[in-house]
């Protein structure tokens, strides 16, 4: 098998405002939009879809009570990123903060619910 990536796929009922949220309060860039139900984020050299659908996305929930995540973004400089999102009128979730295994994390929410962790390695 030849895997040339892996693009994860986040569900939104308003497909409209997620790419709003993505790109402009992100900074990320609109990849494409394929009618009215569907749309690719571009992340540096990373992609990731979004699908309209007509309710929220179930794992939403057990994502927040679990402790879980939905998206892992490591970046060069955690502490840089949060201070641009909070400027942005992002809150954050938890950090900037130092974790045992050696990296440096904050977490928000997007528009939707999803968990959403960038982190930057300290070791």
């Amino acid at each position: 098998m030849n895997v040339t990536g892996l693009i994860p796929q986040l569900r939104t009922t308003n497909l409209q405002e997620s790419i709003d949220f993505y790109v402009d309060i992100l900074g990320f860039q609109l990849d494409f939009r394929y009618s009215d139900f569907y749309a690719g984020i571009q992340i540096g050299d990373q992609h990731l879809h979004l699908k309209l659908a007509d309710e929220q996305d179930p794992s939403i929930g057990f994502v927040a009570e679990g402790d879980h995540l939905h998206l892992f973004l490591p970046t060069l400089d955690v502490d840089a990123e949060a201070e641009r999102l909070r400027k942005q009128g992002v809150a954050l979730s938890r950090g900037p903060a130092n974790t045992p295994w050696g990296t440096r994390e904050f977490y928000i929410t997007d528009n939707q619910g999803h968990t959403l962790c960038f982190s930057q390695e300290t070791t």
